[in-house]
């Protein structure tokens, strides 16, 4: 029987590259899979991306969208995020609805392509209509918050709601949210604990914080500690989970403090790409936690978070360049690492941004930008922006 099985399967990866190499675009979408699995052939991710390439340059939508997300999450080729939004385009303009909504999170964000809430908007409910989940929570959080259609609670809500009762772990927390504070619907804490708990089993790092607050809060039991549901997806590859399961060993949460442990599970998630885990990691490395100090893997790590979106490493990042702090000084990528940290509300990098542009440092010397950026930084409650804008201030009122 293993003996008939495995021939049988060299049968059929055999019959694959025939199709693929006379042009099967179907064939050639699969045979790059397996490629990239190792599914009945040695793994070899390059030889898997020429082929998924292929495959999309004939117009196959999932080849398309395979190969988009290659290159927005810099799997198997460089992170490309312009070219990832083209494939995108093309897979979404053929009907592909995982593209559609990843192509609504590229406008909604502007990633790799120019803000733009109504198009976002517009590609949500393309995908939405085809029943995607994911998509169907974005359209919800769209008629929410007002973005890119006019603002509608009660529709919002209820595309979450629709979203959750499909599975998605973030429309299942933030309908516990929801729930949780009386946001748009009657406040019921018994639900927002049931949506929680969904969330929570599903790696959600968020809603497993939250079971813990609530189960204080109402006394309301649950069967398996948020450790323990983080312990269970970690091991079957979930890095979410293998993140929080790190953050709970690191700060002694639901579980013994164990850094060894902690550092184990933070680089299984950071190397899968997850952003929170890379930049804990990086942090480990920087201050010698559970680990021998290493400047040079904690700039790795950090920059490796950085790009992938995380605000905390970005303002870390644009300070030790600036400062030539385990890096070359280069005023130039601490402005630009600062500005991505500013514009995500990063207070410490606001107050930086502003002092390079106050300073002329790095960047020409510009008072209003310098002013704007010490605004954001002083409403939220930083005492250096706000003493050095009142100090502007008045030399202003003096001139």
């Amino acid at each position: 029987m293993t003996f008939s099985f495995f021939n049988k399967e060299k049968k059929a990866v055999e019959q694959i590259k025939k199709a693929a190499e006379e042009g099967d675009a179907d064939a050639q979408y699969a045979l790059g899979e397996r490629y990239a699995l190792g599914d009945g052939v040695e793994k070899d991710v390059k030889k898997g991306i020429e082929w998924v390439t292929k495959s999309a340059k004939q117009g196959n939508s999932k080849a398309q969208t395979t190969l988009a997300w290659c290159y927005y999450q810099g799997n198997g080729v460089d992170k490309n995020l312009k070219i990832a939004v083209e494939w995108f385009t093309k897979a979404a303009d053929g009907g592909n609805a995982n593209a559609q909504n990843a192509l609504g999170v590229c406008y909604q964000y502007g990633h790799g392509i120019e803000l733009d809430q109504i198009k976002a908007y517009d590609w949500y409910l393309k995908a939405a209509q085809q029943g995607d989940k994911e998509a169907i929570c974005n359209l919800g959080i769209c008629y929410y918050h007002g973005a890119g259609v006019e603002k509608d609670v009660k529709k919002g809500i209820e595309l979450i709601a629709k979203s959750a009762e499909q599975g998605d772990p973030y429309a299942q927390y933030m309908l516990g949210s929801f729930y949780e504070n009386g946001n748009g619907v009657e406040k019921n804490e018994g639900i927002a604990f049931n949506w929680y708990l969904k969330a929570a089993q599903q790696g959600h790092p968020d809603a497993q914080k939250k079971i813990k607050l609530v189960y204080v809060k109402d006394g309301r039991k649950v069967d398996e500690n948020p450790a323990y549901l983080s312990m269970k997806l970690a091991e079957q590859g979930d890095a979410n989970a293998q993140s929080t399961l790190g953050s709970y060993y690191f700060a002694g949460n639901y579980v013994e403090k164990d850094l060894n442990k902690a550092i184990y599970w933070f680089k299984k998630a950071a190397e899968q790409g997850n952003v929170d885990a890379q930049h804990n990691l990086a942090a480990c490395y920087a201050n010698g936690e559970g680990l021998e100090k290493d400047q040079t893997k904690a700039i790795y790590w950090y920059t490796k978070a950085a790009e992938g979106g995380n605000a905390y490493s970005q303002s870390i990042l644009g300070i030790r360049y600036y400062e030539g702090n385990g890096v070359e000084k280069d005023w130039k990528k601490a402005v630009y690492w600062l500005t991505n940290a500013a514009e995500q509300g990063r207070v410490l990098a606001q107050y930086n941004l502003a002092l390079r542009y106050y300073n002329g440092e790095g960047v020409e010397k510009d008072l209003k930008k310098a002013v704007y950026w010490l605004s954001q930084a002083a409403e939220q409650g930083d005492v250096d922006a706000q003493n050095l804008l009142a100090d502007i201030n008045a030399n202003m009122k003096h001139d």
